[in-house]
């Protein structure tokens, strides 16, 4: 139930935003510092989320976007941070000499490009990737759908006036009996092998941290990736980005896919070389689905992608909800709980995982 003022009204966001900057010097709850835009503040905190916070701490919100001396005597006084998509980059020098800081909370499962590595010695990093893995994998899975019963080009053809004879029986529209190959096994992959789980495919995954039997616990098979790629007609890359992954589908690889295969992208952009890509898809042996491109994002409106037939192409919009945004600002909230009662938050942050993050 929602505090009530003195008219017995539900209070509003607002006002339990200026409450919440209650008696922070009494020095019993923690100070927390919410890093956000005006935009994303109400995309990310529920007003049951911060009745939530409310009952944990002490909070005041800056929307800076960039280091300035008024956001750093913020966060001077503050114990956490909780951070957004639109937070600032958090160095070690905007924490102070000895930071008071003991927290930073992130809204979101990517916080490489959030914070300088150094910070993580210094503070305890918590993410929220949880809330994104499962609407990411159900957009892989609308895509694949979509491509394989080629709803786009039905869509058009009925749009344009064109009479179909539905009495033609077409060839490979169905998914069942596919093999399907997941690159990148982590939550999202996990998440997308679960979903394929009933639709009968035979799944295939490629990924350096997994072993055999976290594959076969979702009734996978683990190989290398030249063999995915040649043995799938579908290919869903779910992996992150890093040094190692970047341009991971290059031309050759490419080329390695079976002729009328399906490409998904839920992941990164960078993952794909788009030269080679665009070469394929003009080429209309392959089809592809994109919600994510490099190193247009998003894409101009003339770029040659949205003219082709055989793409299908959002906005970067697979964890955009605000129903997954509140999942991780519910989260980032929890993670305050749990630090500042003595326990250990869920999805701490390491330097090793850091390396591995897209």
């Amino acid at each position: 139930m929602l505090p009530h003022g003195s008219e017995g009204e539900p209070r509003s966001v607002t006002e339990l935003e200026a409450d919440s900057t209650g008696p922070a010097d009494l020095g019993r709850p923690p100070s927390v510092l919410i890093l956000t835009s005006d935009a994303l503040f109400p995309h990310f905190f529920s007003e049951a989320t911060l009745v939530r916070l409310n009952g944990v701490a002490c909070w005041r919100r800056s929307t800076e976007r960039k280091d300035t001396p008024q956001l750093r005597q913020m966060i001077l006084d503050a114990d956490a941070l909780i951070t957004t998509w639109h937070s600032p980059f958090i160095t070690v020098p905007m924490l102070g000499g000895t930071p008071r800081v003991r927290l930073i909370s992130h809204c979101g499962g990517e916080v490489k490009s959030r914070i300088e590595e150094q910070v993580i010695d210094l503070v305890t990093v918590t993410n929220a990737p949880d809330a994104m893995a499962a609407p990411v994998a159900e957009m892989a899975l609308a895509m694949t759908l979509s491509l394989v019963r080629r709803l786009p080009d039905y869509d058009r053809r009925m749009r344009s006036g064109e009479t179909v004879d539905n009495r033609r029986a077409s060839v490979g529209e169905t998914l069942a009996g596919r093999k399907v190959g997941i690159i990148g096994f982590g939550r999202i992959g996990r998440a997308l092998a679960r979903l394929l789980g009933p639709l009968r495919v035979e799944l295939l995954v490629a990924d350096p941290h997994c072993n055999m039997e976290d594959a076969a616990g979702l009734d996978a098979r683990l190989v290398d990736l030249e063999e995915l790629l040649r043995a799938c007609s579908v290919v869903v890359l779910a992996a992150g980005l890093t040094e190692e992954t970047r341009g991971l589908l290059d031309a050759r690889r490419l080329d390695l896919m079976p002729d009328g295969a399906y490409l998904i992208n839920v992941a990164r952009g960078g993952l794909l070389d788009m030269v080679a890509l665009l070469a394929q898809l003009r080429s209309g042996r392959i089809s592809a689905a994109l919600d994510v491109t490099d190193p247009l994002e998003p894409l101009p409106e003339r770029h040659e992608l949205r003219n082709l037939p055989n793409v299908i192409l959002t906005p970067h919009v697979a964890a955009g909800g605000v129903e997954v945004r509140r999942a991780m600002g519910a989260a980032a909230v929890e993670s305050v709980a749990a630090f500042f009662s003595g326990q250990a938050p869920k999805n701490i942050v390491t330097r090793a995982m850091l390396s591995r993050m897209t």
